[in-house]
């Protein structure tokens, strides 16, 4: 690991997540099998918003937008649970971990212009996507998920070295960011 990912690292620390650790991109591995489950629509936004597939394109392209990425780190967000129905913890630590992951991306883009953010969960910046009627409002902004990808979220965690289940009654929100 060098500085400048040490230093990304307690950036992001700093700045309020949980946790932050290295990305082994070599763990960047984006499995067809993981935008089966997408197509499930488990989530309710599969063929329903720009930032999930089938709109956020292909597992080729999502190679290929990755392959010019060298490094890069993982945070997460955690919540305490009172009880394993605690929806309203799970829901709020869902929300403080997107807040705080795109007021990053816009600190961070002063200085990396050609960061690639990946997310969790879909996009939520318009209360109604535009898709597929009109372009998106804010392409500059959204961003996919790293299941959009087509990345099995726990695998890269542990190929990185980052805990994906922190215990007993907590919830994790997960996303990473990549730099050239």
């Amino acid at each position: 690991m060098d500085y400048n990912t040490e230093a990304f690292i307690q950036e992001a620390i700093d700045e309020g997540f949980s946790q932050a650790g290295p990305l082994n991109t070599k763990a960047l591995v984006f499995m067809p099998e993981v935008r089966d489950m997408c197509r499930a629509d488990r989530c309710r936004s599969y063929n329903k918003n720009w930032r999930c597939p089938p709109a956020c394109g292909s597992i080729e392209d999502a190679t290929k937008s990755v392959a010019a990425y060298s490094y890069g780190i993982i945070v997460q967000s955690i919540g305490k649970l009172e009880d394993k129905f605690d929806y309203e913890t799970m829901q709020a630590t869902g929300e403080y971990h997107k807040t705080l992951f795109a007021s990053f991306i816009e600190k961070l883009k002063v200085r990396y212009p050609d960061i690639l953010p990946m997310g969790a969960g879909t996009c939520t910046l318009c209360k109604k996507c535009t898709y597929p009627d009109e372009p998106c409002r804010f392409p500059e902004q959204s961003i996919s998920s790293m299941e959009a990808y087509g990345l099995w979220v726990s695998k890269v965690c542990e190929l990185s070295g980052i805990p994906y289940n922190n215990g007993n009654l907590t919830i994790t929100y997960t996303s990473c960011f990549l730099l050239k």
